[in-house]
């Protein structure tokens, strides 16, 4: 079923600037709306701000890492509770709004490329154990597919660096369903684990949390 095109006023108010504002200000009545619906599949953007700064927390990480910019919602959230956060945008018009957005923040730093490569790249320069929030639109949007690889590439350039123990956190685990060529989500935990058996992996909202055993904490 072809996705339905999106509404003209909308488009234009998405290229506005104060687009990024004002779809912040509707995530606390997204949550309760969602509340009020019994809790429905579809987790609102509030609970994932949740988990990020709850597993910051719990594991002692001052360093955020996100693919998936997009319009900087997860920086704007979390932006007081982290030392450095560094953010990989593919598209270059969020990319560059970003940049825009979040110029007077000298901790964050927006990098504009293909997560694929870009994560490799980052973690060469990184040199602590990092909290890691990935955005599973590994198949494009819109009922489009990407890049089906890209999911194997950045977890494995994660799970294997030389820094051991960071803390993997993917969003809309049930994107990994798969379509493709990839691999199931039930494949994908059973290959992590296989691989790195000192590595804890459920789900919970949606999220896909990949956190040190705890014997390896």
């Amino acid at each position: 079923m072809p996705p339905r095109p999106a509404h003209p006023l909308r488009s234009l108010l998405k290229q506005m600037p104060i687009y990024a504002g004002f779809k912040q200000l509707g995530h606390y009545p997204d949550f309760w709306w969602w509340k009020l619906r019994g809790e429905p599949r579809r987790i609102p953007h509030v609970i994932k701000q949740r988990a990020v700064i709850e597993y910051a927390q719990a594991f002692g990480l001052s360093t955020l890492v996100e693919t998936g910019t997009y319009y900087g919602e997860m920086i704007a959230a979390s932006a007081k509770r982290f030392r450095r956060i560094y953010s990989i945008e593919l598209d270059p018009r969020f990319a560059h709004r970003a940049q825009e957005r979040f110029r007077t923040y000298s901790h964050v730093e927006i990098i504009h490329g293909d997560s694929q490569t870009a994560v490799p790249a980052l973690l060469q320069r990184l040199n602590e154990r990092c909290l890691w929030w990935l955005d599973a639109g590994y198949y494009g949007w819109g009922g489009g597919f990407g890049n089906p690889k890209r999911l194997g590439a950045e977890l494995d350039a994660i799970l294997a660096d030389r820094i051991r123990d960071h803390v993997i956190l993917m969003d809309d685990a049930d994107g990994v369903n798969g379509q493709a060529g990839a691999p199931t989500l039930e494949e994908l935990i059973a290959s992590i684990e296989s691989a790195y058996p000192n590595r804890r992996v459920e789900v919970a909202h949606n999220i896909l949390r990949i956190t040190p055993s705890r014997s390896a904490i």
